[in-house]
């Protein structure tokens, strides 16, 4: 009898000891589903949503969707309008997932609630919703507040133990994820070891070429003694280079940021952006593509604690986001520093 008493009491203590949520088994996601799905980029045109793209119709063709993947976007000019009319298309004609990189901040949320309303699963990519309304999920590329030090990392590199001033060009004032990245600087800017950088100020091109460009020249005379713009935006750090390029002024301004390798070579190469970062959009399509469909597919749901199997990529857990007050994420990472020492090879 005692050894019965004392097994119950040991067994009570386990219980107590063991954690709350026991571990869920991984989900596994079926292909052969027939779903129609929406990638939807924050608009057309540039290299790094066509990577995404691409990564996106590898993980469709794995997955062997019995639905050509649809990939829709507006235009530079009408981005915001442009996202929620396609939102709200896409969930009059029944669509069973939509991936939305949001350019929209939360003017977004009406559709993507409707979307969700009507059944559709609606997956964040690259940038979220701010306050994760009308979304299941996002799929962040890297975590945000790891972004903000990366950066300032970078400026810390490049300007040296002397520091200066710098300023940010970034894309849209309602981009989520450009928002998110610059109050993450910011912040990492209150630690002592950045103390002698100084941020002078914040403009915006819209992530559109020509207005980058214009931006990135107005810069040199809004901002004096400004030694570096940092481009968190891959249309922006190209724009910034080539302007900087372009008035010969690579050996007084530089340029860093998050951009893209074939089109960020040349100008690391000739010293006019020492350093940049970025991830994988490739990964970044094939996964947000995977989550998508699992959810739609009612492989898992969006909750956190669900980890489920993204085909080559391996496994990944839905969390609570930290970076913000409510929402889901699924972080995918790392970052890849790039310089002159490995930026040509990244490029091929």
């Amino acid at each position: 009898m005692k050894k019965i008493l004392l097994a119950t009491a040991l067994a009570g203590i386990v219980a107590l000891l063991a954690p709350h949520h026991a571990a869920r088994a991984e989900a596994t996601v079926a292909p052969g589903a027939s779903v129609d799905m929406v990638l939807l980029p924050k608009f057309l045109g540039i290299l790094p949503f066509d990577q995404a793209h691409q990564g996106a119709e590898e993980a469709a063709k794995e997955l062997k969707n019995g639905k050509k993947l649809q990939y829709l976007g507006p235009t530079p000019e009408n981005s915001v309008a442009g996202q929620i009319e396609i939102v709200t298309n896409a969930a009059t004609q029944g669509v069973g997932a939509i991936m939305i990189s949001n350019n929209s901040g939360d003017q977004i949320v009406p559709a993507a609630k409707a979307a969700k309303a009507k059944g559709a699963k609606v997956v964040t990519w690259d940038s979220q919703i701010p306050s994760a309304e009308g979304e299941d999920v996002f799929v962040a590329q890297v975590d945000f507040s790891e972004t903000g030090k990366v950066m300032a990392d970078m400026a810390l590199h490049i300007l040296g133990a002397d520091g200066g001033k710098f300023a940010i060009l970034s894309a849209s004032p309602d981009a989520a994820n450009q928002n998110a990245w610059i109050a993450a600087m910011k912040d990492a800017l209150k630690d002592p070891k950045y103390s002698k950088l100084e941020l002078q100020g914040i403009v915006y091109g819209n992530d559109q070429s020509e207005t980058s460009y214009n931006q990135a020249l107005a810069m040199v005379d809004k901002f004096p003694g400004m030694k570096l713009i940092m481009a968190p935006t891959s249309v922006g750090i190209v724009a910034a280079a080539k302007a900087m390029q372009d008035e010969k002024l690579c050996d007084k301004i530089k340029i860093s940021g998050l951009g893209v390798p074939s089109e960020m070579l040349a100008y690391t190469k000739n010293g006019c952006a020492p350093e940049f970062a970025l991830w994988s959009f490739v990964d970044l399509g094939y996964l947000s593509y995977y989550t998508a469909y699992g959810l739609a597919t009612g492989a898992f749901k969006a909750e956190a604690g669900t980890s489920f199997k993204a085909g080559r990529m391996g496994t990944y857990t839905i969390t609570k986001d930290p970076t913000r007050k409510a929402g889901l994420r699924v972080l995918m990472g790392p970052f890849s520093l790039y310089n002159k020492d490995n930026v040509e090879a990244a490029a091929k």
